[in-house]
């Protein structure tokens, strides 16, 4: 690796650029350029990296437009990054506009179009994999954009960020453009450390100013406001319309009542009043975007967690017969819809809620979450962009990068569920939600909505809104492609040095110098408590051992008894059979419940039964739904038709339960007993005669000594952790590549070689995982190796590949997996098998365990890839036409990247087959033509 000193040279050695470049740039902008845009592209021109961070929609991209004007002026390439497809397309229009289609390329997961232009936008997962191939579009790159750069925090895909800045060639300069964190120095020093030369340019000021409210029913208030010496403090009059609704008092204002600093329309009606004796209801949907639309606050996003919410707002809409367009205008819009949805079959349409969803549009509304069809997503993000739709529903995802302002955004919630809980959205969530109000060059001023619910306190909410204190954290960590691919261009010991140059051990190092610091002073603390716990009558020191072991083993009793009593529970779950009656004790599933399938659980899973709940819903009843053993109280026939698929079904055996059980139910017919451990309640016994005979239990200071000691035990248990946390944060990066060797030369995919620096070399296994990229590449390459999808037709190897892309909606609860076919069955079971046996390699080498396929979505592929239309797909599916054509692309790119990697001609063509069966219809209906 280069030393600091070689990188800044080399980082010099970039041509500077005639600074007339600059100037004629700015000429042909429609707006003056602000100072930290000015700055940021000044350092581009004088052959320098940049770090640009700064608040959403303050400009930065245009940072990262000026490096493209460098390339096609200068006769070299830049490649423009992004973190999602629908990004990249976006900024593809836009640069085809500034530069012409003949200049700008596009590469995506699955669109390849004029790759070899002078600029190329494209997701940064394809760059990644151009570096590790030596791709020769690699040639002439002078300048990559890194677009939404603090997208490296994310826990699934922000590796990519770090591998791309850690492999690039140092002469090319690298443009990151970040959201402002806190720790942007931190960041630009990694970035200084190894891309060489890099400048930092951080801003924080935002050239359309934001307001913060409430919405307390109908009434909006200034969340903040000036106190008589000029400082913010949460506005009094919003306070106290809060605590008339908590003390049960139920005055009404206005909606323009102590609100909106900024501009308001005239308004239409006046705003809905609270009578005397109701009780307080949040505004209705409709009734919000309606205030909004008096004050002169459209368009807005609405931001609502969760999918159903969002259709649920465009119906309520709908039904409340809002309409924020002309009937002219809606016309037009439906032109524009039909044209755009031209190419996906009619049969289709009516699958995918066309219909209602081209309603809500011609009225000027609309959803936009992920598991919406993708073309719907950009006719909706196209329509807002342009300012022809009003108001939008979103869920959490618009707020990726999508160049999607708006004047207003409404948050209805400030919980969310983040697939395990609902947890509070954090300060960071908070600013990137809000941050889309205000358009620059449109907007004089943005507005931030927060719809109060009682449990909401105005205080929280003004600490999100003036919290500025959210780092950049890095999520990197190596795969196994990244280590085949390492070892094979760099070899083991250089690939040990890159990986030590991430930013995720950047930061594990900084981090060990407070740690050390800690250590000293926590080691000169241990002495002074030593000394002060002596005692004249004897070693003070054992007999507080003496006491902390009676404790600790006092502990360990109780928690053996938990844990005995949680395996009686999960042992009770398994015992459970069709027909048994149970008491659930508490949570959502609290009440009767007639169990109508086993499932004893698996290697990875506890027990889950499934059950008729008294109300006829259709639950699984694992152990955090129960504290202690849950044995049955009675037993009932199920009928021989029953089929938990079917409402009927599931109406008709709840009504049984109610009428055949009673509502205080008999005892269980069995009960599960806890017998305490004999032999820990034998030391204890032991330990206390030792204590009372010992010579310091006569002390007359004996309670000071034992603070003292207590203060003793409790620094040493802190200084462990801390020489713990140093040990495991030095050189944290190179040995988890250590561990993936380790597996991958037990798995014969690396063999020793001492010919080799770093003593590994690739086997023919290894070649072919250097070519697979997806979450589970491992798992992949053993079933390459196993063969166990050369027999397969196309609609069957879609099918069975499907397992390792798919992951199932946690809170989907349903019967097995449907199979198409014997041969599908086989092939995963086969595929189980495998990813069993890693990941039983995984915990042995403590290495993260890999998720287990999931063979959900493989009835659904087989139907579609071979040739069925979209109804029949989805029919009886617990799966959006979104989701549905999400998983696909996700499948087309593991099925192209098996085509490449298999070393089995038939299976190479059995792959194209199903790739080509696979997109058709609404699956290829936006690819770029």
């Amino acid at each position: 690796m280069s030393s600091p000193a070689e990188k800044f040279a080399q980082a010099a050695s970039r041509r500077k650029f005639d600074s007339s470049h600059l100037g004629h740039f700015i000429e042909q902008l429609p707006y003056p350029l602000d100072e930290f845009q000015r700055a940021a592209a000044q350092s581009v021109q004088e052959g320098h990296s940049v770090l640009v961070a700064a608040p959403t929609g303050a400009g930065k991209s245009v940072v990262g437009e000026f490096a493209c004007y460098l390339a096609v002026h200068t006769g070299r390439k830049a490649f423009y990054t992004t973190p999602i497809k629908a990004l990249s397309n976006q900024k593809y229009a836009d640069l085809v506009e500034q530069h012409g289609e003949k200049n700008v390329g596009l590469l995506t997961g699955d669109t390849s179009h004029n790759g070899e232009a002078p600029i190329v936008v494209m997701t940064t997962e394809v760059l990644r994999n151009m570096l590790y191939a030596g791709s020769s579009t690699l040639a002439g790159l002078g300048f990559v954009v890194m677009d939404e750069v603090h997208y490296l925090a994310d826990r699934f895909r922000g590796a990519v960020w770090e591998e791309v800045l850690i492999h690039l060639p140092e002469s090319v300069q690298v443009v990151a453009l970040s959201a402002t964190v806190s720790n942007a120095e931190e960041f630009g020093d990694w970035m200084q450390q190894v891309r060489g030369d890099t400048d930092v340019v951080i801003t924080e000021h935002r050239p359309v100013p934001l307001y913060q409210h409430m919405m307390v029913g109908h009434s909006m208030y200034d969340l903040l406001v000036q106190d008589d010496e000029k400082r913010l403090k949460v506005n009094p009059r919003l306070l106290e319309r809060i605590s008339l609704i908590t003390r049960g008092s139920r005055g009404g204002r206005r909606f323009d009542a102590g609100a909106p600093s900024g501009r308001r329309g005239r308004g239409r009606r006046p705003a809905p009043q609270s009578k005397p004796g109701e009780s307080f209801r949040p505004a209705h949907r409709a009734d919000v975007i309606d205030s909004l639309d008096r004050a002169g606050l459209l368009p807005a996003i609405t931001f609502i967690f969760s999918r159903n919410g969002c259709e649920a707002a465009v119906a309520q809409l709908l039904g409340y017969g809002t309409q924020l367009v002309s009937p002219e205008e809606g016309e037009s819009i439906r032109a524009y819809v039909a044209e755009r949805v031209a190419n996906i079959p009619t049969q289709d349409l009516a699958v995918i809620g066309y219909h209602d969803f081209v309603e809500g549009l011609t009225r000027g509304f609309a959803a936009h979450h992920a598991g919406m069809l993708p073309t719907f997503r950009e006719i909706v993000e196209e329509l807002f962009v342009t300012g022809r739709i009003k108001a939008v529903f979103a869920t959490e995802t618009l707020a990726l990068g999508i160049n999607m302002p708006a004047r207003s955004v409404v948050l209805e919630r400030l919980v969310k569920y983040n697939g395990e809980s609902h947890v509070d959205i954090t300060p960071a969530e908070f600013t990137q939600l809000t941050g889309r109000a205000g358009r620059r060059g449109i907007d004089v001023e943005g507005h931030a909505v927060v719809l109060y619910n009682r449990g909401v306190e105005a205080e929280a909410v003004a600490g999100l809104a003036s919290r500025r204190t959210y780092p950049l954290r890095s999520s990197f960590r190596p795969t196994f492609n990244m280590a085949v691919n390492l070892v094979h261009t760099v070899g083991r010991e250089r690939a040990r040095e890159v990986l030590e140059s991430s930013f995720a051990q950047f930061q594990a190092d900084r981090s060990v110098v407070g740690l050390s610091r800690k250590l000293r002073q926590n080691e000169e603390g241990l002495e002074g408590y030593a000394e002060a716990m002596q005692c004249h009558l004897g070693d003070f020191t054992e007999y507080a051992g003496m006491r902390r072991r009676i404790s600790e083993l006092e502990k360990n009793a109780a928690k053996k008894r938990a844990a005995a009593v949680r395996a009686a529970a999960d042992r009770s779950l398994g015992e459970l059979a069709p027909g048994d009656v149970v008491r659930i004790p508490s949570g959502r599933r609290e009440g009767l419940a007639i169990v109508v399938k086993a499932n004893r659980g698996g290697k990875r899973e506890g027990p889950s039964p499934s059950v008729i709940t008294a109300d006829g819903q259709l639950r699984q009843v694992t152990s955090s739904d129960i504290d202690a053993p849950l044995d049955p109280l009675a037993r009932l026939q199920i009928p021989k038709g029953f089929t938990t698929r079917s409402p009927k079904s599931r109406r008709d055996l709840a009504a049984t339960l109610r009428a055949k059980v009673p509502h205080d139910p008999p005892k269980p017919m069995r009960r599960t007993a806890i017998e305490p451990d004999r032999a820990i309640t034998a030391e204890i016994e032991e330990l206390q005669r030792r204590l009372r005979a010992h010579p310091c239990h006569t002390c007359e200071y004996r309670e000071d000594h034992a603070r003292w000691a207590e203060r003793w035990w409790k620094l040493r248990r802190e200084t462990d952790t801390l020489v713990s946390k140093i040990n495991n944060r030095t050189h944290t990066v190179a040995k988890q590549f250590d561990r993936i060797c380790d597996v991958l030369v037990e798995f014969d995919y690396l063999e020793p070689n001492d010919t080799k620096h770093g003593g590994l070399a690739l086997t023919e296994r290894g070649t072919s995982l250097m070519r697979l990229y997806s979450d589970k590449d491992l798992l992949t390459a053993e079933c390459l190796r196993a063969g166990i999808w050369e027999k397969l037709d196309a609609p069957s190897l879609a099918a069975a590949v499907s397992a390792l892309v798919h992951e199932s909606r946690r809170d989907v609860v349903g019967e097995a997996p449907r199979m198409p076919n014997r041969d599908v069955a086989d092939a995963l079971e086969e595929t189980h098998n495998l990813w069993s046996v890693i990941d039983d390699a995984l915990v042995q080498h403590r290495l993260t365990e890999m998720a287990a396929p999931d063979a959900g979505l493989a009835w659904a592929v087989h139907r579609w890839t071979a040739g069925q239309g979209l109804e029949a797909v989805l029919r009886d599916e617990e799966l959006t036409a979104g989701d549905f054509v999400r998983r696909c692309r996700q499948l087309v790119d593991l099925l192209d990247q098996i085509a490449g990697a298999a070393h089995h001609e038939g299976l190479t063509k059995t792959a194209k087959a199903a790739i080509a069966g696979i997109q058709r219809g609404v699956v290829a209906a936006d690819r770029l033509d």
